[in-house]
């Protein structure tokens, strides 16, 4: 029997020099695309839409198994601390198997 996986990973950004909303969208933009691409995972700006320097994003993905997902978040995890100048506040990991 395989045990499906469902991982929700929200992720809070800090980005001092961002003055505008329209500055914010294309931060938020270009890494929800970035995530969407390499990792085959939805992505969506989830609260403090109209807040300009606080970012904050949730990712979901479904995994074969809970190593699998941790592996995943992990890496997702990794690389946006590796693809933003913005400062990363918070991480929280979610898993429901």
């Amino acid at each position: 029997m395989i045990t499906i996986t469902l991982s929700v990973i929200t992720v809070r950004l800090y980005a001092p020099w961002v003055h505008s909303l329209k500055e914010k969208r294309m931060i938020v933009k270009s890494l929800t695309e970035k995530l969407r691409n390499r990792y085959n995972v939805s992505v969506i700006e989830s609260d403090a839409q109209n807040i300009h320097q606080t970012i904050i994003i949730s990712i979901a993905f479904l995994a074969n198994n809970s190593a699998l997902a941790d592996s995943i978040s992990e890496k997702i995890c990794s690389f946006i601390e590796n693809n933003t100048d913005a400062e990363v506040v918070d991480i929280n990991i979610e898993n429901q198997y």
